[in-house]
C-alpha cells in the first residue's frame, strides 16, 4: 500500500471509494443546511450572502475531509452549528487585541509598543473631523506637517521635523529626497537587514542613492569615510546596528567625528538611530542606546528613527533635523504617498507630550514595563499564584528574564519573576495553544515542560481577564 492510500485508510480494511461516494452523496444541499434552524435564527443579524458563503466553506471543508479518509459524515446539526462558527468568524475582526505574557516588551508580533491612555483618547478624540490640513485661525487649508512638529522640537531640539509611516520610508525619502543620483557613504558594518528581510542596501537603490561602503564589517576609520568622498558625494551616512551588536576587535568613528567631516565637505550627515531611544537606557539596568537628542546635538542634519519602539508610540518614522534639509524632504513626491494619517500623528503627538511632561516612565506602557522593579513584578507574580491555586490550579513562581525586543537592545535582559504552570497529562504547548485560542487570547512562553506568564509584559488593567482566562484553559 502507498502512503497516500495509508493516509487515506479511514477504517479497517483500507480505503473504500465507494463508500467515500457514498459519504459525499449524503451531504445536504446548501439550501437544507440555510434552513436548519441555528442559521435561519442569525438571518436576522448576518446578510444571507454571508450565511451562504459560510455554508459552502463548511460543505467544502466536509467534502476535502471524506476525501481525506473521513469514515462518517457529521450531521446536518453538526455541519449547521460549524458553518454558524464559520459565519461568526467572517463577520467578526481579524484584528484582536490580545495579552501579551511573554516578557517581550516591544513584540514585533502583537503590535509593538502598546500605546499610552492619553494616545488612545487622542485617537478617539480626532476620529471624526479634525483640523488635519485646515487652518483654523485663518479659516483656510493648513498643512498636516505641521501636527508634532512643536512637541518635537521641545523634546529632542531638532529645528524641524517631518512624520512618515514607518522608519524605512524615512529612509527611503531622505535617501531619494537627498540623495538621488548621488553617493552616500556608509560603514560595512552598519549594512544591516532589518524585519520581514528588507536589506538596507537594496532599500538605499530603490531610492536612486549610490552605495559606496569603506571599512570592514568590524573596524571602520575616518580616513576610510575620508577617502570615499568625491565630487559625487552627497552624504555621509551612520546606521545604528540596533538588531545586534558587534563586540570584541571594532572601531569605527563617532556621531561628532562623521558631522564634522561632512561639515568640512559640505555635505550632509544622516544619522538613523533606530529605535528613537529619548530616555538613557542606562538608568534601566540596559547597555547604552543613542538617543535622538545626543544625535541631533552631536550635528547630524537629519536623524531618523522608529515611533512604535522605544519611543513608545504607534508606528510610524520620524526624521527630525535641520530646516533646510527637512524642507527639501516635504517637497518631494514620495512625501505624500509616505504620509501618516490623523490617527497616527494624534497617538504620536499625545506619547511627546508625556516626555514633554516629564512622566514617561509612568504613563507609557513601554517605559512602565522597562522600569518595572523585580520587587514590583514577584508581588504581581504572587498574587497571580494564590488566586490560582484558590482556583485549584497548580503553579509556581520562578525568577526568570525579560526582553526589550523589537530589534532593540539585543541581548539585553531585565530580571523578572514568571508564573509556572505545568499541566498535568499534556503537554505545556497544548495548554498555550487553548491560551492563545481564549476569548482574549493569552500569548505565553513555552520553556522546560511549562506555560509561563510574565507580568511585566501584563497590565494591571488586564490581570482579571489574564486570570479568568487561566483558569478557563487549565480546566480543560
Amino acid at each position: 500500500m502507498s502512503t497516500e492510500q495509508e493516509s487515506k485508510v479511514g477504517a479497517p480494511g483500507g480505503w473504500d471509494p465507494d463508500k467515500a461516494s457514498s459519504l459525499l452523496r449524503s451531504l445536504p444541499s446548501t439550501d437544507r443546511v440555510l434552513a436548519h434552524p441555528t442559521l435561519a435564527g442569525l438571518l436576522g443579524r448576518l446578510p444571507g450572502y454571508l450565511l451562504t458563503a459560510a455554508v459552502r466553506q463548511e460543505l467544502e471543508r466536509v467534502r476535502e475531509a471524506i476525501k481525506a479518509g473521513l469514515t462518517e459524515a457529521p450531521s446536518l446539526d453538526a455541519i449547521a452549528s460549524a458553518a454558524a462558527l464559520v459565519a461568526g468568524l467572517i463577520a467578526s475582526p481579524s484584528l484582536r487585541p490580545v495579552i501579551n505574557a511573554t516578557g517581550v516588551v516591544i513584540h514585533t508580533n502583537l503590535g509593538r509598543a502598546p500605546l499610552s491612555r492619553a494616545a488612545v483618547e487622542a485617537i478617539k478624540a480626532v476620529a471624526g473631523y479634525s483640523n488635519l490640513e485646515y487652518n483654523l485661525a485663518a479659516g483656510e487649508r493648513g498643512s498636516r506637517y505641521a501636527h508634532a512638529v512643536q512637541a518635537l522640537r521641545h523634546v529632542t531640539g531638532c529645528e524641524d521635523a517631518l512624520v512618515v509611516n514607518n522608519n524605512a520610508a524615512a529612509l527611503v525619502l531622505a535617501l531619494s529626497a537627498l540623495g538621488e543620483g548621488r553617493e552616500v557613504v556608509v560603514s560595512r558594518g552598519q549594512l544591516v537587514e532589518i524585519g520581514g528581510g528588507f536589506r538596507i542596501p537594496d532599500i538605499m537603490r530603490r531610492s536612486g542613492a549610490r552605495l559606496v561602503e569603506v571599512g570592514t564589517t568590524n573596524r571602520t576609520y575616518m580616513e576610510d569615510y575620508e577617502r570615499a568622498i568625491t565630487e559625487s558625494t552627497g552624504a555621509l551616512m551612520r546606521i545604528h546596528t540596533s538588531n545586534f551588536r558587534l563586540v570584541g576587535f571594532t572601531t569605527s568613528p563617532t556621531i561628532e567625528e562623521l558631522a564634522s567631516l561632512a561639515h568640512r565637505h559640505n555635505l550632509l550627515f544622516i544619522d538613523d538611530v533606530g529605535s528613537g531611544a529619548l530616555l538613557d537606557t542606562t538608568r534601566y539596568g540596559l547597555s547604552p542606546e543613542p538617543t535622538v537628542q545626543e544625535s541631533l546635538k552631536a550635528g547630524a542634519d537629519l536623524a531618523l528613527f522608529s515611533g512604535d519602539k522605544l519611543l513608545g508610540g504607534p508606528q510610524c518614522g520620524i526624521i527630525a533635523g535641520k530646516s533646510e534639509a527637512v524642507a527639501r524632504l516635504k517637497k518631494h513626491p514620495l512625501a505624500r504617498a509616505l504620509r501618516v494619517d490623523k490617527l497616527t500623528l494624534a497617538a504620536l503627538e499625545a506619547t511627546l507630550l508625556h516626555y514633554l511632561k516629564e512622566e514617561a516612565e509612568s504613563e507609557i506602557p513601554v517605559w512602565r514595563m522597562i522600569s518595572a522593579t523585580p520587587q514590583q513584578l514577584h508581588t504581581r507574580a504572587e498574587a497571580w499564584a494564590k488566586a490560582l491555586r484558590q482556583r485549584g490550579i497548580r503553579c509556581e513562581i520562578l525568577k526568570g528574564e525579560s526582553t526589550v525586543g523589537g530589534g532593540s537592545l539585543p541581548g539585553d535582559t531585565l530580571p523578572t519573576w514568571l508564573l509556572a504552570i505545568t499541566p498535568e497529562g499534556e503537554e505545556a504547548g497544548q495548554l498555550a495553544a487553548r491560551l492563545r485560542e481564549a476569548d482574549t487570547p493569552v500569548v505565553a512562553r513555552v520553556e522546560g515542560g511549562a506555560a509561563l506568564l510574565d507580568p511585566r509584559t501584563v497590565a494591571e488593567s488586564e490581570e482579571n481577564e489574564l486570570l479568568t482566562e487561566v483558569a478557563k484553559a487549565c480546566r480543560q
